[in-house]
């Protein structure tokens, strides 16, 4: 059955992926961009690809575009949009931490209430939050994108409880590391003012970050998820991707439990069979 379909952060990644496939298979997909020249682009992908779809100027930090995007029908609202700050969390700039709430939590939480109040009307619709493992664990150097992951979650988890008997459902897909490029950009982002000579953290810790991003996976697999969840009737409401770093993702959340003074939270995931 054919839906209406609003996918945000379409210009690049899951997204964009998403939007596409989910085109491809005979949906109304509003692809929501950030900026116009990804909505060009966009287009020229679908028409290469042999599908239609819509591509439309959502910057989900924007109450103009949220107001235009939301003025129609959405079955289906996938919530694919965000961006990362990376950085020590005892030196990263406020501005920088503000900032990416203002995208990952504020401008996603608009997009849910957005829609929600047509889907309670409708009795159905689908809300999909795009999270991170990082929403269930945190990462040396990207705790502040992890943290708006949580608070994510964290809002996901109560609407889901808060919407249940109405018919909508609410549920997030947690995609692993995977190569959209956009793990790479957020690493980036710290080189802006991140002053080695001056941290506060040792060395050692620091040494990990150039082989941080080693072996990422194959962003399709996220895409499939993403596109099936929205397909199917009812959810998990936890789809993490792949789900074989479940055991890992667990084995952080206990030590959390256990974890005595100077002891790491993180484990690497060698550690965990």
């Amino acid at each position: 059955m054919s839906r209406n379909i609003l996918v945000t952060g379409a210009g690049s990644g899951f997204g964009r992926g998403a939007a596409l496939e989910l085109a491809r298979r005979g949906h109304h997909v509003t692809a929501g961009v950030q900026i116009g020249p990804q909505a060009t682009e966009l287009l020229a992908a679908a028409r290469e690809a042999g599908v239609e779809l819509e591509a439309v100027v959502l910057d989900i930090t924007d109450a103009g575009d949220r107001a235009a995007a939301l003025g129609r029908p959405v079955d289906v609202l996938i919530n694919s949009a965000g961006i990362m700050e990376t950085g020590p969390v005892a030196e990263i700039p406020l501005d920088l931490v503000r900032r990416n709430y203002e995208t990952n939590v504020f401008g996603t939480l608009a997009m849910c209430q957005g829609v929600a109040r047509q889907m309670v009307e409708r009795g159905e619709g689908k809300i999909i939050n795009v999270t991170s493992m990082g929403g269930l664990i945190t990462m040396p150097f990207a705790a502040i994108y992890t943290s708006t992951k949580h608070a994510l979650e964290g809002l996901t988890e109560g609407l889901r409880t808060e919407l249940s008997g109405t018919g909508v459902d609410v549920c997030t897909v947690n995609p692993g590391v995977y190569g959209t490029g956009f793990n790479d950009r957020g690493g980036e982002t710290m080189l802006r003012w991140f002053d080695p000579a001056t941290t506060l953290t040792r060395p050692e810790l620091l040494a990990g970050l150039d082989t941080a991003l080693d072996g990422q996976l194959d962003p399709q697999e996220v895409i499939d998820v993403i596109v099936r969840v929205a397909e199917e009737g009812a959810s998990r409401f936890r789809n993490v991707v792949p789900e074989q770093i479940v055991p890992w993702i667990k084995a952080i959340q206990d030590r959390a439990w256990s974890a005595q003074t100077g002891e790491a939270l993180f484990i690497d995931p060698t550690e965990v069979g």
